[in-house]
């Protein structure tokens, strides 16, 4: 790969994975950091290298900047994102694209406009377990899929949620155990199991205080394909589960644990399938279900990877914007669900 220059707007715990993952992939180095907090910056180059900057617009302008990682606050993606587009910077954006689709959508129309490529951070896509169950699925190794089901019953203390003041709101986090911890499995179910077409939900708040956002929350999926799901998903669940992927058809079925294949089970046995469960039965295990920064950065890397890749062949990354937007859009219409007292909620949503 050719030599590239990475930046990073925002520099709290979630950089530093980034940071870590640019450093890990050859050629790749971090040339910029910018936090609107004086030192994070600082504190963050001081680690991996490059130029701490004391504004935006600065930042946009040293020498070599040629990918931005967009890490602020969920509902601070847009302004960083739409400005570092407008310089003519490729955009990395962290977890959901943004906290409204309309936002979500000024991202997307920017990064066109500015014929810059864009990415949303969803590192559980490259996980071989991951990789096998969309090949399966696009092989029509499970028949007519069924029963497509998200489980993450997730624990986080109430200290977590006092860290920052944006978290467990509205405006910044964007809501709460849905969009902050298990947009990642809902992405990952709408990538296997395909569009979904309602929910049903039900939210609330059952174990934390001062936050806005639920840390609770059930619904279940009718997916346009007419097969069935539900998602699960709570930050409430002491001590932590690993999250759960189910999916369940007429010719077949698969589990995935983290990153770990517990089921893999087909009524057309191929070779392969044996030396599949054996070698994943175990898996490696995510981390996260309890303390945020038990994670490995090698799903960062692994995406970064895609994205430089996407770079140097003209092609899109895995997960551009309109794919980023997807769960964002699942979630809300969850939440939609909920504030109506469980009536259903189709979609696609309008945009406000």
């Amino acid at each position: 790969m050719s030599e590239h220059g990475f930046g990073i707007i925002g520099c709290g715990m979630i950089s530093e994975f980034h940071a870590q993952a640019i450093r890990a992939i050859p050629g790749a180095r971090v040339v910029a950091a910018y936090d609107a907090v004086p030192g994070k910056a600082e504190q963050l180059v001081e680690r991996h290298g490059g130029k701490a900057c004391r504004s935006l617009a600065a930042f946009l302008k040293v020498p070599g900047l040629e990918i931005v990682t967009v890490c602020t606050p969920s509902g601070a993606h847009a302004e960083p994102a739409v400005r570092s587009a407008r310089a003519g910077k490729h955009l990395i954006v962290e977890k959901p694209l943004e906290v409204t689709l309309r936002r979500c959508d000024r991202i997307i129309a920017e990064c066109a406009r500015a014929g810059v490529k864009l990415a949303t951070v969803f590192p559980s896509r490259f996980a071989e377990a991951s990789v096998l169950a969309k090949q399966a699925v696009a092989a029509g190794r499970f028949g007519r899929l069924a029963l497509g089901s998200a489980y993450i019953k997730w624990w986080r203390t109430q200290a977590y949620y006092d860290s920052g003041a944006w978290r467990g709101t509205w405006k910044l986090d964007g809501g709460g155990a849905l969009m902050n911890q298990s947009i990642h499995a809902i992405d990952l179910l709408q990538w296997l199991m395909g569009p979904v077409e309602s929910v049903v939900a039900r939210a609330g708040c059952l174990a934390h205080e001062r936050i806005e956002v639920e840390d609770t929350a059930a619904a279940v999926l009718r997916f346009a394909s007419g097969a069935l799901g539900v998602i699960e998903g709570s930050t409430a669940a002491f001590p932590g589960q690993h999250k759960r992927i189910e999916l369940c058809g007429s010719a077949g079925s698969a589990v995935l644990e983290d990153e770990a294949l517990r089921q893999w089970q087909f009524a057309e046995e191929r070779p392969e399938d044996a030396e599949v469960r054996a070698r994943l039965a175990e898996g490696t295990q995510a981390g996260g279900q309890a303390d945020p920064r038990a994670i490995s950065f090698a799903g960062h890397q692994k995406q970064f990877e895609d994205f430089l890749r996407a770079l140097e062949t003209g092609s899109a990354p895995l997960v551009d914007g309109p794919e980023g937007r997807k769960s964002v859009e699942i979630i809300l219409a969850i939440y939609k669900s909920a504030k109506i007292g469980g009536r259903p909620v189709k979609l696609p949503l309008r945009a406000p």
